[in-house]
């Protein structure tokens, strides 16, 4: 996986939530650890039929979409 990295990240966080009594955070950084490996073992075309090739990633990224232009 060359994107594994954002899992260290995850879990730094959840150490630091944990660690500052942020107990809800660390609880939901738990499931986010779980399904951003499960996405990464995901084949990327795989993951592309999944979400749509032109779906919106969300309300806060503007007009940023999913697909080959993310």
């Amino acid at each position: 996986m060359k994107n594994d990295w954002i899992i260290d990240v995850l879990m730094d966080l959840r150490k630091f939530s944990a660690k500052n009594e942020l107990k809800y955070l660390a609880e939901h950084l738990d499931d986010t650890i779980m399904v951003a490996t499960s996405e990464l073992a995901t084949p990327v075309h795989s993951r592309r039929r999944m979400t749509g090739a032109y779906e919106p990633t969300g309300r806060y990224a503007g007009n940023a979409f999913t697909g080959d232009n993310a």
